[in-house]
């Protein structure tokens, strides 16, 4: 490279610069889809193999989930999903149970989840209000029969 090739690189008024060109990532989308039929999976299969940088997508009927995997943004293959097909599509709400540190607290336990799931924990006041602060830890454990050193007064 000369002096001039680096020059106009840095000088370049083009707007199409394939050289400040941002690239998507490798992405895995998770849409919670309502699938009552194999018709209606294969619609909303079919739509999302069409789109540009897909490249699996997998489709779960029993828990109304859909997983696309490719280059691809959350937002384009939400609206992609209620364009094509004119069903209702979010982002997937739910996390492994195991994940969560109280899961039949209000506003985490969902009664239409899918088994082994429960709805992920993003509000402050709720995930406050279930854990137990260390004064509690301490005097629960303290008559605990899991806790060696616990009292024997019992």
């Amino acid at each position: 490279m000369g002096v001039l090739d680096h020059m106009s690189g840095i000088f370049d008024c083009s707007r199409g610069s394939s050289r400040h060109r941002k690239y998507r990532q490798l992405q895995t989308v998770e849409v919670k889809v309502r699938l009552d039929c194999e018709g209606c999976e294969r619609k909303v299969k079919r739509a999302l193999e069409g789109m540009k940088g897909v490249s699996q997508v997998l489709v779960d009927r029993k828990s109304n989930k859909v997983t696309v995997v490719g280059y691809v943004e959350p937002a384009r293959v939400l609206a992609r999903v209620a364009h094509r097909t004119g069903k209702k599509a979010e982002l997937w709400p739910y996390v492994p149970y195991d994940t969560v540190a109280h899961p039949y607290t209000s506003g985490v336990y969902d009664r239409k989840a899918p088994a082994g799931y429960v709805r992920s924990n993003q509000d402050p006041q709720v995930s406050q209000f279930a854990r137990a602060s260390s004064f509690e830890v301490r005097y629960t454990t303290a008559f605990s029969d899991e806790n060696p050193t616990a009292c024997a007064v019992m």
